[in-house]
């Protein structure tokens, strides 16, 4: 299991939100250039970028930002937030991030994402963000009445090759992992599920990796100590 430590982009620094809401913002770090070069430091060859701005405007807020990562990393990078159209997919995975992830516009642009996954395949990741199983759109201050699992059968089909499942009760509450409804996701597509949300501890990790997801995102946890990404990294994924 691929362990892929988060960077939360809000105002150009590096924050994280509890539960998505902007609301309840924490920053921890003011350059998020220098966070991301930290983690590599400790092992990490993923890097989940969130553009909360993104998220929220329904357009790439902190490309620049995300430029400047990029240029100062060998790591592979994933980023979420606020791509709406086929130009603003292009405009990211034109700085050099390896994929993309949607989650508004699978829910109500369906022929985009058909058009995007033509073009680029799996460079197109599907974020599921669920509340009470239900999918949340816009940047999770919406939440619709399709249930996640639903959703995610039905784009494996249409050939969403990897998925990203957070539990937006557990993000940033370090609760612990929803591992029965990441099981159910696991049942219902044949596409890779990389787990997000909840993640307190080393046991934790060695948890969701019993039940074999690609991988799992890890935010909060990393940035208040509760896990050390370095151990977590050399326990994990040796």
């Amino acid at each position: 299991m691929i362990i892929l430590p988060a960077i939360d982009i809000k105002d150009g620094r590096c924050v994280r939100l509890f539960q998505g809401d902007y609301a309840q913002v924490t920053t921890y770090d003011t350059d998020p250039v220098q966070v991301a070069l930290r983690w590599q430091e400790a092992g990490a060859s993923w890097l989940h970028l969130v553009d909360l701005d993104g998220a929220k405007e329904g357009y790439p807020v902190n490309a620049e930002l995300i430029k400047r990562i990029r240029a100062a990393t060998s790591l592979h990078i994933e980023l979420g937030g606020g791509m709406r159209t086929l130009e603003h997919i292009e405009q990211i995975l034109g700085l050099g991030v390896d994929r993309v992830i949607l989650g508004t516009i699978a829910i109500t642009n369906r022929q985009l994402l058909q058009q995007a996954l033509e073009r680029w395949g799996e460079r197109i990741v599907v974020g599921l963000d669920a509340r009470d199983g239900l999918v949340a759109i816009a940047g999770w201050l919406e939440t619709s009445q399709v249930k996640a699992v639903d959703l995610a059968h039905e784009l494996s089909e249409l050939g969403v090759k990897r998925f990203i499942y957070t539990d937006i009760a557990r993000d940033g509450a370090l609760t612990g992992p929803n591992l029965i409804a990441l099981t159910e996701m696991q049942q219902a597509v044949s596409s890779a599920l990389i787990a997000s949300g909840g993640v307190s501890s080393l046991a934790d990790l060695q948890a969701l990796a019993s039940i074999h997801v690609e991988g799992t995102i890890v935010g909060k946890a990393i940035y208040t100590g509760a896990v050390d990404l370095a151990a977590a990294i050399r326990d994990i994924e040796r």
